[in-house]
């Protein structure tokens, strides 16, 4: 190389997918850090809306109340996979959005076409303004968000191995409420109109039921890695 300068590894866009528990998070931020690009954790933006919804008093039953607010929060993601950071009004929400309170109740508000609107801008917008590239997360990425994507995954495992790694991350958790909870979720982000969870004719799936972390993030590197070479 020229003057000891390292070469420059093109900048790739990943759209990550699946339904709760199949490691996403996980894996998106490791793989975001190894390989040096931007993360986008696409559900914490819909925690984030749902989070000051609740705390604005909207009626999360009433769809037309909820669309009526969807452009007031100021919403901001840092995109840094060490240290992933969501604001609303410039208030950090990175605890409370993950209370049961929001959890039971995000489903209900992502669904309103008024609200994916709002947050997709916001994730195009991001994605766009990501120079070494990014890993953006979440169920419709691939689909809707970013149907561009250079390399779309979708991640699966198991309705067991899924419950059984969620109650672990909830710290005593049961398991069966768990498994029952992560399937009505499946059903709902399944089944709504706008955006639903799916996974796009052109993604890679990855099946992480018998797989430990490292080796989801060792298979999605190796597949963001072949992409960049080909680019």
């Amino acid at each position: 190389m020229e003057n000891g300068a390292a070469p420059t590894a093109p900048a790739v866009i990943v759209a990550i997918d699946g339904p709760s528990g199949t490691g996403k998070s996980s894996t998106s931020k490791a793989v975001a850090a190894q390989l040096g690009l931007s993360y986008l954790d696409t559900g914490a933006q819909y925690r984030a809306i749902t989070w000051w919804m609740v705390n604005a008093g909207i009626d999360i039953d009433d769809p037309q109340a909820i669309a009526a607010a969807a452009a007031k929060p100021h919403i901001v993601s840092g995109t840094d996979p060490e240290k992933p950071t969501i604001m609303v009004d410039g208030i950090d929400v990175a605890a409370p959005i993950r209370t049961q309170e929001v959890t039971s109740q995000v489903s209900a508000v992502s669904a309103v076409p008024e609200v994916r609107a709002q947050i997709t801008e916001l994730q195009r917008s991001i994605a766009a303004s990501a120079a070494q590239g990014i890993v953006v997360e979440g169920r419709d990425i691939g689909t809707t968000v970013l149907p561009d994507a250079d390399l779309k995954i979708f991640l699966t495992a198991s309705p067991e191995a899924r419950a059984a790694r969620r109650s672990g991350e909830l710290k005593g958790a049961d398991v069966h409420s768990t498994r029952a909870a992560l399937l009505k979720r499946d059903a709902a982000d399944s089944s709504r109109k706008a955006s639903p969870l799916a996974k796009a004719d052109d993604a890679v799936e990855v099946d992480t039921s018998d797989l430990t972390l490292q080796q989801v993030i060792e298979c999605v590197v190796t597949l963001v890695e072949e992409k960049r070479a080909a680019k």
